[in-house]
């Protein structure tokens, strides 16, 4: 009987392994005429895409074509930057051997890895304001999601670990497979511990879009990097910093020089968002443009990277993420759908130099390999979130008391609702089903 790939995704729980975990079955269910995988990585610090691209070349273009035929694509392509030599020189000895698949060398830019600019460099073609990138007909996945394909559907293996980058002010910068449900400190203690003496900050991800996280909180299907930080760096200081203080730094200093929309990455490919506009607000209460509205927010990824072309170290991302809470409270949703016919005539010239940025956040000193390393450790006990992933929580299918063996489903998603499945990382018996997790020790 022919395998169907949909239903090997999705019995394996497979999500994006980075960003907001969207189920990849679902992503899976579609036609496009571009399979892109974004090798990008383009947060400084993380080193998980890179190494693994390497590693597992072959494995990574299998998966690749198995999914480009899957959705009737004309070509699979894998955007990866220059700097990753290891993994161009050891998918070029092999990629010849597969039909209508290539290399997209990327520049070191941030962010090169937003899939909308990746989609862009590609293919030349834009994704419209508010769309994905189905919208032109492309489908991108994260490397690590290709690899958890071939996994599932060559060996049977569904998702119970996740690839993490844990760097920083830990002892040794390193990179590894952990099982889900581990706690962050667990996973830190693993790279020799926290060097620093004072207080300190853990970052879940990369150091411009990552959350601050808890060392009790736990390892998910999504997390690819950890990094430890002095409680008193600036890059700590600068997000946690309150939206009242900066709006009122923002009403005396902002020069109203629009140097925070030159370098946008959205704006560069031609949607509305102009971050100089937003942050009027703070000055003149009014975008001052009666051809632009606050919605304009909805079109802001987050990325930060206004804050740091601005001289007086302003944060518009930070408006416009109250902004769309805002709109958000009140029911008003995104209309903006303009779709551009032409990306910024200075694009190329306004690309952010990753090696500016890292030395603008202060992680020169961070900047260093994280090799990838197999560590074997028994944990004893993990604690696993239902809700790891876009849409409804999962649901348990086991019991207080159950044994269950690694890899054993553990909770399905909602009948009718977008969700994944949830696998057991360790073997053990079902010691606690509550707040929203599974405990197995």
């Amino acid at each position: 009987m022919e395998k169907n790939l949909n239903d090997i995704i999705a019995a394996a729980g497979i999500v994006g392994a980075g960003g907001a975990g969207f189920p990849t079955h679902v992503k899976m269910n579609a036609k496009a005429e571009y399979v892109i995988i974004n090798g990008a990585e383009c947060e400084p610090l993380l080193r998980v895409d890179q190494q693994l691209m390497a590693v597992e070349s072959k494995k990574i273009l299998d998966a690749l074509a198995l999914v480009k035929e899957h959705v009737g694509a004309k070509y699979g392509v894998v955007a990866l930057k220059g700097k990753y030599h290891d993994a161009i020189d050891n998918f070029n000895k092999i990629i010849g051997g597969y039909e209508g698949l290539s290399l997209h060398i990327l520049d070191n830019f941030y962010p090169a890895g937003d899939e909308q600019i990746t989609v862009y460099e590609v293919t030349k073609r834009i994704v419209p304001e508010g769309g994905i990138p189905l919208k032109c007909g492309v489908i991108v996945s994260n490397v690590e999601t290709m690899l958890n394909i071939y996994n599932a559907y060559y060996e049977d293996k569904p998702v119970t670990d996740s690839y993490v980058t844990i760097t920083g002010e830990v002892k040794n910068k390193i990179t590894v497979k952990l099982p889900i449900g581990i706690t962050v400190k667990e996973a830190i203690n693993l790279a020799g511990g926290v060097t620093t003496d004072g207080d300190y900050v853990i970052i879940n991800g990369g150091p411009m879009m990552g959350k601050h996280v808890s060392p009790d909180s736990k390892i998910t299907k999504t997390t690819k990097g950890l990094i430890v930080l002095p409680a008193n760096h600036k890059l700590i200081q600068d997000v946690k910093k309150d939206v009242s203080n900066m709006l009122r730094e923002a009403k005396t200093a902002c020069m109203h020089c629009s140097l925070c929309t030159e370098v946008c990455p959205r704006n560069l490919i031609g949607h509305s968002i102009a971050p100089n506009k937003t942050i009027r607000f703070a000055s003149y209460g009014s975008m001052c443009d009666d051809k632009t509205s606050p919605m304009i927010a909805f079109l802001c990824s987050e990325c930060r990277l206004c804050q740091y072309a601005c001289v007086m170290d302003l944060q518009p991302w930070k408006i416009n993420h109250q902004l769309k809470g805002i709109m958000a409270q009140k029911g008003i949703k995104n209309t903006l759908s303009n779709a551009p016919d032409r990306v910024h005539p200075a694009r190329e010239y306004r690309k952010y130099p990753v090696t500016k940025l890292v030395r603008q956040l202060g992680l020169t000193k961070y900047d260093v390999k994280a090799p990838l390393q197999e560590v074997k450790i028994d944990f004893k006990s993990v604690t696993i979130p239902l809700g790891q992933h876009i849409g409804a929580p999962a649901v348990p299918c086991v019991k207080v008391g159950d044994s269950v063996k690694r890899g054993d489903v553990i909770a399905k998603p909602a009948e009718g609702k977008l969700g994944s499945s949830i696998h057991a990382s360790i073997s053990g018996v079902i010691r606690e089903i509550e707040n929203g997790n599974i405990t197995i020790g």
